[in-house]
């Protein structure tokens, strides 16, 4: 059984969540991080010495980094699903999942603490309508993507749709204005059908 360590409403606990739900693991999960604490115990240090979520115990094999931990059960469990079997192919799916941390998140996170993590007389409502300007164009680069395949790498769903499936799931929640994306809002459409995502990614933005 794979053990994982973190809280549900992290988007980074919901793509492990969401990868083990899609290939049909036998898991457990603990909840750590936040109100839940259990990050600066000794034990979990030796696990995770950045002591962050989500951290992943399979047998012997101690993953942590919430990319790398879909990267080690797609490619362990879901070897021509989830995880591409040609080299080209998987690239695409690897690519756009650091699209996702490097050009991505940072104003993605900006908007997320300041509109839902941060008490309304302590928010910073300039630096949110800035980075909500520029999350339109940054959305718009992966709905061009979207325009001529149905996923993010191709005909199929893999890896890749994953942490951009949770990106979504929580810009499309943010308290902002946004642009039309159709490209997205049709893939969007078709994660909603997978019971793994509506189970565990699909949850109120907290």
């Amino acid at each position: 059984m794979i053990r994982i360590w973190g809280r549900a409403n992290s988007i980074n606990v919901q793509k492990v969540m969401w990868t083990v739900g899609e290939l049909g693991l036998d898991f457990e999960r603990i909840d750590a991080g936040g109100a839940f604490g259990g990050l600066d115990t000794p034990e979990y240090g030796r696990m995770n010495p950045n002591r962050k979520i989500p951290t992943i115990r399979d047998g012997e094999t101690v993953v942590w980094e919430s990319n790398a931990c879909v990267r080690y059960l797609a490619a362990k469990y879901g070897s021509g699903s989830l995880w591409p079997v040609d080299p080209a192919h998987r690239s695409e799916a690897d690519r756009w999942m650091d699209w996702m941390l490097t050009t991505l998140m940072p104003d993605m996170t900006i908007v997320f603490w300041q509109t839902i993590r941060t008490p309304p007389e302590r928010r910073d409502m300039a630096a949110v309508r800035a980075a909500a300007e520029r999350l339109g164009p940054i959305w718009a680069i992966l709905d061009g993507h979207l325009a001529e395949r149905p996923y993010v790498a191709g005909d199929g769903f893999t890896m890749g749709d994953i942490p951009l499936g949770c990106a979504w799931w929580r810009y499309h929640n943010l308290p902002i204005d946004r642009p039309p994306q159709p490209n997205i809002d049709a893939w969007f459409a078709r994660l909603r059908t997978r019971e793994a995502y509506r189970t565990h990614v699909a949850l109120p933005v907290t």
